[in-house]
């Protein structure tokens, strides 16, 4: 019976040592591991090209800018963001917006309002907001042409004409 349980034992380790290794592995095949390869899927991509995820792949800014959409950026800031951000650099419940638009890419920007849960799971930068803060950002349902309006007063905020 002894013997047994030595054999068992024996078998249980081998199955685990063989497991544990062997020549299909990157490192033994001279490949890079994953975690050393760059970006494979789309949001990887955006992620490290500091654009953030969600819908917003591209956005063409336009000089001057387009007054309409500053306007009705500062109406939806005034309804649903001035609760928690300052148009200053303060920090009040969350980051203030001053200077916001030479500090991240209008993609990012308009991925966090209108993607916000996902960008606080899955991106840094928000991650490191929200450390900073201490408070998530809620979801404010912005759709696509209300977040490209906030960038806009954004960028009028930052001082760009």
């Amino acid at each position: 019976m002894r013997n047994l349980n030595i054999i068992a034992i024996l078998m249980v380790m081998s199955l685990l040592f063989a497991s544990c290794g062997g020549k299909n592995t990157p490192a033994a095949n001279g490949e890079a591991p994953k975690s050393m390869l760059g970006p494979k899927t789309e949001n990887e991509k955006m992620i490290a090209d500091g654009r953030g995820i969600g819908e917003v792949k591209s956005v063409t800014l336009n000089t001057p800018l387009e007054q309409e959409r500053v306007k009705r950026g500062q109406d939806i800031y005034d309804m649903k963001c001035s609760a928690c951000h300052k148009l200053t650099d303060e920090r009040f419940v969350g980051p203030g917006w001053k200077g916001v638009t030479s500090r991240r890419k209008p993609e990012w920007i308009m991925n966090m309002v209108t993607n916000v849960d996902v960008m606080l799971e899955r991106d840094a930068e928000a991650q490191k907001l929200l450390e900073l803060c201490l408070t998530r950002m809620p979801n404010q349902n912005v759709s696509i042409g209300d977040a490209r309006d906030i960038l806009e007063f954004m960028r009028s905020n930052d001082g760009e004409k």
